[in-house]
């Protein structure tokens, strides 16, 4: 097991480019600004995952709705959720090209359209394109910024930050329950949908707060790492081995591209002045060509990075820790959203339902899942705890509990098992650190996106699968059991990947010395 990015053997260079001079750190990393970040994205959280947690109050309304199968039915909010997450690699491409402000505040539009057009609907089939495609794109054009932003402003205490943001899932899903069930019952569920909608409307509030922070303070906050001297020493040497085995962004065609878009725009400029003694129509026409080839040079340099990142020779697939942690992602999500989709109909066939109207059990894992995020954030911050080891205890905690789940007949039991899914799925907050750790924060937007792609179609088919199951055997025992068989084999491609890693450095260089 490994601690930090030099131990996990990957460095794509821009974090170990450590100044000789010391530079003042910019008051809003760490601080001031930064924590408005963390409000901005907890709230997006709350509005997007927790009402996606929320989906199994509407899932039991369509079925009595539509009177369709458990699997046609339960696709619709996979749908939703699998596509917020899917779309991440692409909503990687637009932040790099639009920034995260304006991405998160047409998300947010697009994510109330969905909800709106929903409660229209006349079919389940209806309800696929305007929830499941619409609300869902949206949901991803707010979620992926909101995740990026607070990884762009903290470092010291990136865990915690992200464990307080995260918190949202917890809060929104225990909120959104009882709100969508209220609204239901006293409006029905499509008025519901229309005024969660309008309740929407708020993330394009929480995308105006994200403040983008300049490259200089970019550059900052890479100077300001909290290593010590041997570490930085450390990664410097190793990023110079990266470098050389599998490369990174390369810096003279940056530097090639940068001076020809200058070129163009000093172009563009050098007419405008010798033109100052035209007409005024003829300078109009000269400022909206310089507008068109400032928002090109801004396009094109966000699809270069975006491109890089997948397909160049510094393509974040040829880490191949990261290419394990995608494979893990495949599998570990959907053990998380089944027990939420589909714990309402467990309740009403071991008939708990009198017991879990008082306290339900996704409100349980909701509830403990926001003490789990903060709590895991603190402690992985410590300086004597590896994160690495945290998310993998996290990790096995939870996928005994998906295993154990099936056997528990009473509320009790179901309920201290919901409790501990809740607290070890805390681990969610710990997935942006380990991956910048993995891939470096200049990367953090489209590898994030990745994780979150893969997450996505884990989504995606889980909740179908185990209402598919149900269908065949009518019991959801072995929806859990395979479910958390497959997450098991995504934490053994976690374990096995790095000790691969650690071995091959040691083999080269015994080869060397003999040579």
């Amino acid at each position: 097991m490994y601690a930090s990015r030099e131990d996990i053997g990957y460095d794509f260079g821009e974090d170990s480019k450590v100044g000789s001079k010391p530079i003042k750190p910019n008051p809003n990393i760490d601080g001031g600004w930064a924590w408005m970040i963390v409000l901005s994205s907890f709230l997006v959280h709350i509005l997007i995952m927790g009402s996606q947690m929320a989906l199994g109050i509407l899932n039991m309304e369509w079925l009595e709705e539509f009177n369709q199968s458990r699997g046609l039915t339960a696709w619709v909010s996979s749908l939703s959720m699998g596509i917020t997450l899917i779309v991440g690699p692409f909503i990687g491409l637009f932040i790099s090209m639009c920034g995260c402000r304006t991405t998160a505040i047409i998300g947010g539009i697009l994510n109330a359209l969905g909800w709106i057009l929903s409660a229209y609907a006349s079919n389940v089939h209806y309800l696929f394109l305007s929830f499941g495609v619409t609300a869902g794109i949206g949901s991803g054009m707010v979620y992926l910024p909101a995740v990026v932003m607070v990884g762009q402003y903290f470092q010291k205490r990136r865990a915690l930050a992200q464990g307080l943001s995260t918190t949202g899932t917890g809060f929104g899903a225990f909120l959104m329950t009882a709100l969508l069930k209220y609204l239901c019952t006293e409006f029905g569920w499509r008025n519901a949908m229309f005024i969660q909608g309008a309740i929407s409307l708020n993330l394009c509030v929480c995308g105006a707060l994200m403040r983008p922070l300049s490259p200089k303070d970019l550059c900052e906050k890479y100077v300001v790492r909290s290593d010590s001297e041997e570490n930085r020493a450390k990664a410097l040497s190793h990023s110079t081995e990266t470098i050389k085995s599998n490369g990174v962004l390369s810096e003279e065609p940056e530097k090639k591209e940068e001076a020809a878009n200058e070129e163009v725009l000093g172009s563009v400029q050098h007419i405008e002045i010798g033109g100052k003694s035209g007409s005024g129509r003829s300078m109009y026409g000269l400022r909206i060509l310089k507008t068109v080839s400032q928002l090109t040079v801004t396009v094109r340099k966000g699809f270069a990075l975006w491109y890089s990142s997948y397909f160049g020779a510094a393509s974040l697939f040829t880490n191949r820790v990261f290419v394990a942690f995608i494979i893990w992602a495949l599998f570990a999500y959907s053990s998380f959203v089944i027990p939420f989709i589909h714990l309402p109909e467990i309740v009403k066939q071991y008939n708990l339902s009198r017991q879990d109207n008082v306290f339900p059990l996704t409100s349980i894992i909701a509830i403990v899942h926001i003490f789990g995020k903060v709590i895991l954030g603190i402690i992985s911050d410590l300086p004597c705890i590896s994160t690495w080891n945290v998310f993998l205890m996290a990790n096995f905690t939870l996928v005994t509990c998906i295993l154990t789940l099936p056997l528990m007949h009473t509320y009790v039991g179901l309920a201290v098992v919901c409790a501990l899914i809740g607290f070890s799925s805390g681990y969610f907050s710990l997935m942006p650190v380990v991956t910048e750790d993995l891939v470096g924060t200049k990367h953090l937007a489209n590898a994030y996106g990745i994780i979150i792609c893969a997450n996505g179609i884990s989504a995606l088919f889980g909740p179908p699968f185990a209402g598919w199951i149900y269908d065949i055997t009518q019991k959801y025992d072995f929806s859990f059991y395979i479910a958390g068989l497959l997450y098991m084999v995504g934490i053994i491609f976690l374990l096995i990947q790095p000790c691969i890693q650690k071995k091959q450095p040691r083999e080269k260089s015994t080869e060397e010395a003999q040579v």
